[in-house]
């Protein structure tokens, strides 16, 4: 099963999150017919907007994270709550790139170069944007460096999907390890230390660690307190009756038009690529109850 964990180290002047998001991710997979290095960059960060979701502290409150860049796969969208549900999607589902430099997915290649930007609707007048140019494409350097930049905390991020033979997915997870400000230079010192000793998310996932495990490597010395587990779940709140408000909300003018082609129409959600289709009666309902 998926879920988060969440904990605290070094008297609470260390935050740590981390998760297994095998299933979700697969879901996304899945719902999207995404290449293998597309599932990879998806994977990443649908675990990154999970976690990040986790420390959102109002129940309406919502994350979007958003790689736009000028690679083939042009970027990907991520939206999370503060529950563990998060759903996301790809511009482009279906590149292939051969493997990089040390045989590993490309996603730094079919991302290229370009901007993360970190939306928090936290039910104010205006929501919070953090931007942050691309530093390698890799989506974990991308938003430990967004951490330290955009919100002033020193944080390291690592995250990893990992695929089978027959491109489903195998492994999936991440962590984020946070300094809080009043973090000791001997705290910095040991995670630093912790950080160098140990293997990719994937390989630790692959060896049978938890999440909690992989917390405990990173934490070790510091007396890691585990707060609480939260399951993590793809999960997409769309429905007719909201497609149908989205219709709504183009004006008469254009569902008109609609209605004058004949035609019933079908809308994609891009999230988890479900179909809706409105006949022209349902049309002529939705027209009517539009100004």
């Amino acid at each position: 099963m998926d879920y988060i964990v969440r904990a605290t180290a070094a008297d609470a002047r260390i935050r740590a999150f981390a998760c297994y998001t095998k299933d979700l991710v697969e879901t996304a997979r899945q719902a999207h017919n995404t290449s293998p290095v597309m599932t990879a960059a998806l994977g990443r960060l649908l675990s990154a907007g999970v976690m990040m979701g986790s420390m959102l502290k109002g129940d309406k409150d919502i994350l979007t994270l958003q790689i736009r860049g000028d690679g083939p796969g042009k970027g990907l969208t991520v939206t999370a709550d503060s529950k563990g549900n998060v759903k996301g999607y790809p511009l482009v589902p279906d590149v292939i790139l051969p493997a990089n430099s040390v045989g590993k997915l490309d996603v730094a290649g079919a991302l290229g170069q370009g901007m993360l930007s970190v939306i928090k609707d936290l039910g104010l007048k205006d929501p919070y944007v953090g931007q942050t140019e691309l530093q390698t494409g890799e989506i974990a350097e991308d938003l430990t460096y967004y951490f330290a930049v955009s919100e002033q905390v020193p944080s390291c991020v690592g995250l990893g999907v990992l695929m089978e033979k027959d491109n489903t997915v195998r492994q999936a997870g991440g962590f984020v390890v946070q300094l809080m400000p009043f973090a000791e230079e001997e705290d910095i010192k040991r995670l630093e230390q912790n950080l160098a000793g140990i293997s990719s998310v994937t390989s630790m996932l692959d060896e049978g660690r938890t999440p909690e495990q992989i917390l405990e490597l990173l934490l070790e010395g510091l007396e890691p307190e585990f707060m609480d587990t939260m399951p993590a779940h793809f999960a997409c709140n769309c429905d007719k009756q909201r497609v149908a408000k989205a219709l709504i909300s183009l004006g008469r003018e254009e569902i008109s038009r609609m209605i004058a082609d004949g035609e019933e129409i079908e809308i994609n959600c891009h999230f988890c690529n479900s179909n809706y289709k409105f006949t022209v009666d349902e049309l002529q309902e939705i027209y009517d109850l539009a100004r």
